[in-house]
């Protein structure tokens, strides 16, 4: 990869004021030059993105002259004054197809895929090998679950979502795609992609015809009629998983479609209606919410589940948590103090059940946090036991309510839709299938305290 980082500078109106000789290039071969606007579309749209966001963007970059493709990695600082751009890992081949980057043939399988999706899971190249099914249309950046139908393992664990969270590579994720002639059963491997200055950038991988696998046996007395669910009883497995599967893969399209029309990537819309669309992805978000916790609360609750004992630190999950909702505290003015690079809490515990219950913490706490308060997360040891804490400035919980907080599907009285009432259900019993406990200190008017204890590593 190259170390060279490739600059220019964008002004309010749009208009390329400065570049680097490569992007100048690029400029002008699309008819445009310095001190005109930006004639790459792509790169204008992420430009316009970052500017609407007031945020630092990352993004994969592709685009194309008469002469080559070029793929690189683009950086995108907005300020008062318009934006700066840092472009890495300046890339060109021979161009072979307008919109599909140049992926090495040796990555190729004879009858699979090869793919690459930014750090959101966006499909940005994909391109089949000469025995493979045909590539759907319309897979510019659509996500890689709604692409592909994400299949739990054995263990009903999603391994690239585990990858994502780790920043690490992955395979055996079981799929499904559509192919010509109907659904197809495929298998990805990803590699975790970097930038110059070490930033995740998404995913590079595969994606091969799986082998075929027996049908697991009816149980007794179960007649499986319909292919989608059956006339499996509810407590029976297989059901959960098959209604996992038949929801995630609808609702999963329509909050991509939602979010696209309400993001206003494809043109300027009415503000009602992208408003409504953007209604349409909250309640997508919310039921896809609802789906994931009633796969885990059947999960956790089969006799035998465990979890795994990971080598983890609380400190560094903490951070990560905080990457992730940090959006959602900012749009509420909530400030979040969290632990420092140097506060660390080595710990035993499933790094994606750990994580999965610290966003069910800092997510609960912004929720009932007032505007423009605060938030705190601290690690702390006591004898054999690491800790993590997170306290809120909300109305704090009277003792009657902490009695039942953790029950299961207790929501203490509310009637909107905030949640299931089984997120601190499932978080306490993952804690105690991970040999800690999750516990609630709180009063009227005092915030709340949820303690997440853990066996120490020294």
């Amino acid at each position: 990869m190259s170390e060279r980082i490739i600059r220019g500078r964008i002004d309010r109106s749009g208009l390329l004021v400065s570049a680097d000789t490569p992007l100048l290039r690029l400029q002008q071969r699309a008819g445009s030059g310095l001190g005109k606007p930006l004639a790459l579309p792509h790169l204008a749209r992420l430009v316009a993105l970052a500017q609407r966001l007031h945020r630092d963007i990352s993004r994969p970059m592709y685009t194309a002259d008469d002469h080559s493709d070029i793929h690189a990695l683009v950086r995108i600082v907005p300020d008062a004054d318009g934006a700066n751009l840092e472009i890495s890992d300046w890339r060109t081949g021979p161009t072979i197809h307008p919109q599909i980057p140049v992926i090495a043939d040796s990555a190729l399988t004879p009858q699979g895929w090869t793919w690459e999706c930014d750090q959101q899971l966006r499909v940005v190249a994909l391109r089949a090998a000469s025995d493979a099914p045909a590539v759907p249309a319309g897979w510019e950046g659509r996500s890689l679950s709604e692409l592909f139908e994400l299949q739990p393992d054995e263990d009903g664990r999603f391994p690239v979502l585990r990858a994502l969270g780790r920043q690490s590579r992955f395979d055996g994720q079981r799929v499904q795609a559509d192919g010509p002639t109907g659904r197809v059963a495929m298998t990805l491997t990803g590699e975790p992609q970097f930038d110059a200055a070490g930033v995740f950038t998404g995913f590079r991988g595969s994606a091969g015809l799986a082998e075929p696998q027996a049908q697991a046996a009816p149980l007794p007395g179960a007649v499986l009629t319909d292919p989608a669910f059956g006339s499996l009883p509810l407590s029976d497995p297989q059901f959960g998983r098959r209604i996992d599967g038949a929801l995630r893969g609808p609702l999963s399209r329509i909050i991509a479609t939602a979010e696209t029309i309400s993001g206003q990537f494809d043109g300027p819309i009415r503000a009602d209606y992208a408003r409504y669309a953007g209604d349409i992805a909250h309640a997508g978000r919310h039921l896809l919410g609802l789906v994931d916790d009633l796969a885990d609360l059947q999960n956790i609750e089969r006799p035998g589940f465990k979890a795994a004992a990971d080598e983890i630190d609380l400190g560094d999950l903490a951070r990560r948590a905080v990457g992730l909702l940090g959006m959602k505290a900012e749009e509420k003015g909530i400030r979040i103090d969290a632990p420092r690079v140097d506060d660390k809490m080595p710990a035993t515990g499933e790094f994606r059940r750990v994580l999965q219950v610290l966003l069910n913490l800092l997510g609960n706490a912004i929720r009932y946090s007032p505007e423009n308060s605060q938030i705190w997360i601290r690690v702390d040891r006591a004898d054999d036991r690491a800790m993590i804490t997170v306290a809120d400035q909300g109305q704090g919980i009277d003792a009657d309510q902490q009695a039942v907080v953790f029950e299961k599907f207790e929501r203490l009285g509310r009637t909107d839709s905030g949640g299931s009432g089984l997120g601190l259900y499932i978080a306490r019993r993952l804690a105690r299938a991970m040999e800690g406990d999750l516990t609630v200190e709180s009063a009227p008017g005092q915030g709340a305290r949820f303690t997440l204890s853990l066996p120490a590593r020294d």
